[in-house]
């Protein structure tokens, strides 16, 4: 049984317009699947991929807002579940950055297209009832979500529960909550650390250790710093602390925003019908910017270097910086793709 997780769908303007330029001449105002077309064989061979929505959908046709407070177009949503994406995690600093209104669309454009979502909730009641995903061979998956914050907005006014902080007991009392629903395995993401750092903050080291010691969590993972972050095994679970971007257009003065990488983690049955981790793997990952008539695009670096590309060179080094991040902590037992 596979979960598959990875970095901040973070979608700049660039990427809009990128994305008006895959669907030209086909009548559509955009086209994100192209975007992510790389990533689909991958995404979608796992039993349970998720991905995060880092930032909230406009209303159907606009207005569209960039950087600081997004609201992007309601297109990318069919474009991830036509990658394979099961299940997306929407608690992040951006998750008001359109409001009350904003966070609710967020939730049904996503419901509209397929998917799950966790982490934010437009009732108290789906707020208070465990998120699970059940798979093809019936593993019940439930799936926690928190923030450390909002940017400095408030949350929705008398909805406390519409967006989740950080609070690892909380975590583990839901993750409690949803193996008495049922749930088989839990798996707890974080958006979490500090930007543009390859480090672990206290912050993320804190609540993994507090989360993974309560022996109720199989898999912790997060983004957020929009680098690449290491993974460890923290009382041994797996913790994918930062997947970086997966797409965004952060600009010249942030190169290893355009590095990534998706993690794979393999559940295997016991005979007393629990589970344990028994492989993990990570993915690097590259995003190729749109310049001039060639649109943007994010490759899974080792399946792009089979095919060919001019952007070789680029992409190896990107995989080794990502490389030596990514086992900086020297964790054993886990694996590069091939």
């Amino acid at each position: 049984m596979s979960v598959n997780v990875s970095g901040d769908l973070l979608w700049h303007n660039t990427l809009w317009q990128s994305a008006r330029l895959d669907a030209s001449g086909s009548g559509a105002p955009f086209d994100f699947a192209p975007q992510l077309g790389w990533l689909r064989e991958y995404v979608s061979s796992a039993d349970l991929s998720i991905c995060h929505s880092e930032v909230p959908f406009a209303p159907t046709g606009g207005p569209y807002r960039n950087y600081p407070q997004f609201a992007v177009p309601q297109e990318i949503a069919p474009a991830i579940a036509a990658t394979g994406w099961d299940l997306c995690t929407t608690a992040s600093n951006h998750s008001m950055d359109a409001g009350w209104p904003g966070l609710v669309r967020t939730i049904e454009v996503h419901r509209d297209a397929g998917l799950l979502t966790a982490g934010t909730y437009a009732t108290r009641e789906a707020a208070q009832t465990p998120v699970v995903f059940t798979t093809g061979d019936g593993v019940r998956v439930a799936v926690i979500s928190q923030t450390y914050g909002l940017n400095g907005l408030p949350k929705a006014e008398g909805r406390p529960w519409s967006v989740e902080f950080i609070d690892a007991e909380l975590a583990v009392h839901q993750a409690r909550a949803a193996r008495e629903a049922g749930a088989d395995l839990v798996v707890v993401h974080m958006h979490a650390g500090d930007e543009y750092s390859t480090s672990v903050n206290h912050q993320q080291r804190d609540f993994a250790e507090t989360v993974t010691a309560s022996g109720e969590v199989d898999l912790v993972f997060g983004q957020h710093a929009h680098v690449v972050q290491p993974i460890d095994r923290v009382n041994g679970t797996w913790v994918v602390y930062g997947t970086g971007n997966l797409i965004a257009a952060s600009g010249p003065a942030q190169p290893r925003t355009y590095d990534g990488y998706m993690a794979q983690v393999t559940f295997t049955e016991r005979p007393d019908g629990s589970f344990e981790a028994t492989a993990a793997e990570f993915a690097p990952t590259f995003i190729r910017k749109q310049s001039g008539g060639s649109p943007a695009r994010v490759y899974l670096i080792a399946d792009a270097l089979a095919a060919g590309t001019r952007l070789a060179d680029e992409m190896r080094a990107s995989a080794e910086r990502t490389r030596t991040t990514v086992r900086s902590l020297g964790v054993e037992g886990l694996t590069e793709r091939d």
